[in-house]
């Protein structure tokens, strides 16, 4: 049982749960596990399910997208105190970036079914984690548009 405790109060300490209520923190306890990544240790890759999604505690994680003909290019990154990962909230819940460990990761992860199974129960909870996502969604974007303007601007 001390385990479940231990593990909702990393959940409760993380700025990404700042004003959830208790209800939503068990809840989101309920679907979580805590998780250690070596760096070069991929955390999802591009066009596989999207059933998961992490709050970094410490270390950091390089977004990327394979760009032929120049190779891999890193778009974004997340680092300790930052959410990672939205495809799971968006159907067809598929990744679009891989997500690679450049150093030694904590993170706390999700599982994004059990987590959309609950929104079906608790219509505050669906709104609180899209009203928390959208930003990261919106940020994602701008960071792969200024990507793409480095790629295909400059002659």
């Amino acid at each position: 049982m001390s385990d479940i405790r231990d593990l909702e109060q990393l959940i409760r300490a993380h700025p990404f749960s700042q004003g959830m209520s208790d209800e939503h923190i068990k809840m989101l306890t309920g679907c979580a596990k805590n998780m250690h990544f070596r760096p070069g240790a991929y955390l999802f890759r591009e066009d596989e399910d999207a059933d998961t999604f992490y709050w970094i505690r410490a270390g950091k994680v390089a977004m990327e997208v394979n760009a032929p003909p120049r190779g891999t290019i890193q778009i974004d990154s997340r680092s300790e105190g930052e959410p990672l990962g939205w495809s799971w909230i968006v159907e067809p819940y598929r990744w679009f970036c891989d997500a690679r460990a450049l150093e030694d990761v904590s993170a706390l992860a999700f599982d994004g079914a059990c987590l959309r199974g609950k929104f079906d129960q608790d219509l505050p909870l669906a709104y609180e984690m899209y009203r928390r996502f959208v930003p990261l969604i919106h940020r994602s974007l701008q960071a792969t548009q200024l990507q793409l303007l480095d790629v295909y601007g400059a002659s």
